[in-house]
């Protein structure tokens, strides 16, 4: 068994002298590809383009691109460094309008540099910041891990969709250490592929016994007793009940309640208390050409259209449980 890669971000995304550097998600695991961004618009770029992902992983991500917004006003010597990091945020915020950490993490930066005045340069205010959300970051993936492994039994099979960050990990890797026998299903997650590419990867990683399957498989295998326990997390979770995640979680869902398998979400710090309906989030819709290429080369016909919403939204009612890093909290039933 060994560490994934992508268990703790400051192993994939990390500042080198006045640049940031992502681990290029897009490639792996063929390829560890850096991908380093000189300025926070490369940085906007990155997250926009799927370079990197996660709720949680993009927001700190964006909050390095804030402090390379800093740290260019304060090499410039500009007049006006207010006004430029104010666009600099607003720019990253619009990156990704689904998860709410994203915004939350760079306005809480914006108001932190307010509040000190001119008593410290604003980099060093938010290079602080961030140091402190990587460590808030890794306790809440572990905490929150440690209360989903609680749901765990020795024998289950496990349903996961996307890349449900490093709460999985950390929940797998400590059902191993107390010698549970689970395995895990994931699913590939068109059109990025990230459950097969970055959590298939990673939970085979753990030494765990790993199977991939197509979108389109999940039901057969629940109808087959291939499923015993799905996990899914979330890009944000309205006050009342209703989770945004990765598109095709809502039918995991349904199909979920339809064989009566326990569906959880890994939702870390919880709910967006600034969220009070479901219908209050906005839902990110990506560029079509995204669903008719793969890397580039088109799949279907110059006629024919394409359609990606990014996000779903499942509603609290198909919903057993909410975990997050202060226990599990049932919801339906």
């Amino acid at each position: 068994m060994q560490k994934p890669l992508l268990m703790d971000l400051e192993d994939n995304v990390f500042l080198e002298g006045d640049a940031l550097v992502i681990i290029d998600r897009r490639r792996l695991p063929g390829e560890i590809v850096r991908l380093r961004c000189p300025d926070h618009e490369a940085v906007a770029r990155a997250i926009e383009e799927m370079a990197v992902q996660g709720a949680g992983d993009i927001a700190i991500t964006a909050g390095f691109g804030l402090y390379l917004a800093a740290r260019a006003v304060e090499r410039s010597g500009a007049s006006r460094g207010d006004e430029t990091l104010r666009k600099a945020a607003e720019r990253l915020i619009a990156t990704r309008p689904t998860g709410h950490h994203l915004a939350a993490l760079v306005g809480k930066l914006m108001r932190r540099i307010g509040e000190a005045g001119d008593s410290a340069p604003a980099s060093e205010i938010i290079l602080a910041s961030l140091r402190r959300a990587l460590d808030a970051q890794r306790r809440i993936s572990e905490d929150t891990g440690r209360h989903a492994e609680t749901l765990l039994c020795s024998g289950d099979r496990i349903l996961t969709h996307c890349f449900a960050g490093p709460a999985l990990l950390y929940m797998l890797r400590l059902a191993r250490r107390q010698g549970k026998d689970v395995r895990v299903l994931c699913t590939e997650t068109r059109p990025y592929l990230q459950g097969a590419r970055l959590t298939a990867w990673s939970v085979s990683e753990l030494g765990i016994d790993t199977t991939l399957i197509t979108d389109n498989m999940a039901a057969h295998c629940m109808s087959r007793g291939m499923v015993s326990k799905v996990f899914a997390a979330a890009d944000r979770v309205a006050m009342d009940g209703t989770v945004a995640n990765k598109v095709g979680t809502l039918q995991l869902a349904i199909c979920a309640d339809y064989f009566r398998i326990p569906f959880y979400i890994l939702a870390y710090g919880g709910p967006d208390a600034k969220t009070l309906r479901g219908e209050d989030i906005p839902i990110e819709e990506r560029d079509p050409r995204e669903v008719l290429e793969f890397r580039g080369v088109p799949i279907s016909g110059p006629a024919v259209r394409g359609y990606y919403p990014a996000f779903d939204l499942t509603p609290a009612a198909l919903v057993t449980g909410i975990v997050t890093a202060k226990g599990v909290e049932p919801r339906k039933g």
